[in-house]
């Protein structure tokens, strides 16, 4: 045992095997990570300049969206410019603490955006099925706290799970993936981890479930409101709402359940890395165009900065 915890404290750096080996599809995958990390930046900053500057778009809706805007703008630059990086070099290293440090920054804020995601389904499901009530129930001071709780829980989950990550001897430094992740840095382990394994499926079941369990109450209700609704436009509005979240729900929260609660399989480690890329770059860049790009209010923002920069 003293020699494993030598080896552990003697680890400097990790080698990351990121996704292809072949240089011309890396090259091929560093133009289009690239494009999708412009975009993401740009949309993203967009959304957060516009909620700032509209005083129209200043509704607890908004809140929990300019959030979610910025930790997506963080957490893409937690993983994609470390990516770009190493799709170039020839050596895919990375210093342990950098290490440590990206896994937490992103766990942190991939959980605060599915927490943020419960939030705003909650928020929908008052001003659908209590709209009368809404502005007394979503009131400032709730809006804030919701926003607030939402990023604590995420980065106290993920300071845990770091943690319990990384409190085993390592057999060697060789992490299969494209950047630290959890899954992949507990196969380096030479000793059993199950109870380790065990945290980060209890921490899966907590951070994905619980706000994925609402997304779905909250849709449930809006759609049994919408039936009592005979305003055409009214129905279109409360199932655009709907549909904004379950598209969310199934592009992303589906995904990340896949890969931390199904059984471990030799094949899952590259089926993690896909699952992984597709979060990590998909989801931020997609958001803005789900949630506020097709909204009529944020168009109207947007055509008003415009004709203020004319």
């Amino acid at each position: 045992m003293g020699q494993e915890n030598k080896n552990q404290t003697w680890v400097s750096e990790f080698i990351l095997l990121g996704i292809f080996r072949d240089w011309g599809i890396q090259v091929s995958l560093f133009a289009l990570i690239l494009a999708m990390y412009l975009v993401t930046i740009v949309g993203n900053t967009l959304i957060l300049l516009l909620i700032r500057l509209d005083g129209r778009l200043h509704t607890p809706i908004y809140l929990f969206l300019s959030v979610l805007s910025f930790v997506d703008f963080c957490y893409t630059n937690s993983i994609a410019p470390q990516m770009l990086v190493h799709l170039l070099s020839a050596r895919k290293s990375i210093p342990f603490h950098s290490c440590v440090l990206q896994l937490y920054v992103s766990l942190a804020l991939c959980g605060s955006e599915f927490f943020l995601l419960g939030a705003m389904a909650y928020d929908r499901y008052v001003a659908v099925c209590h709209p009368l009530h809404y502005t007394l129930i979503m009131h400032g001071g709730l809006c804030l706290g919701l926003a607030a709780g939402c990023l604590v829980a995420g980065f106290s989950n993920s300071l845990m799970e770091t943690i319990t990550t990384f409190q085993f001897p390592l057999c060697h430094n060789v992490i299969n993936h494209f950047a630290c992740e959890t899954l992949a840095a507990l196969r380096l382990a030479c000793v059993d981890v199950s109870f380790n394994k065990a945290i980060v499926t209890t921490s899966g079941f907590l951070v994905i479930l619980l706000p994925c369990s609402l997304v779905l109450f909250s849709c449930a209700h809006i759609v049994a409101a919408i039936l009592h609704i005979r305003s055409t436009q009214g129905c279109h509005k409360a199932f655009g709402t709907c549909a904004s979240h379950l598209i969310v729900v199934c592009m992303c929260l589906g995904a990340t359940i896949f890969t931390y609660l199904q059984p471990q399989s030799a094949s899952s480690a590259e089926e993690e890395k896909m699952i992984a890329l597709f979060c990590g770059l998909m989801s931020p860049m997609l958001n803005p165009f789900i949630y506020s790009l097709r909204n009529k209010e944020v168009m109207a923002a947007l055509q008003k900065v415009l004709e203020r920069c004319r």
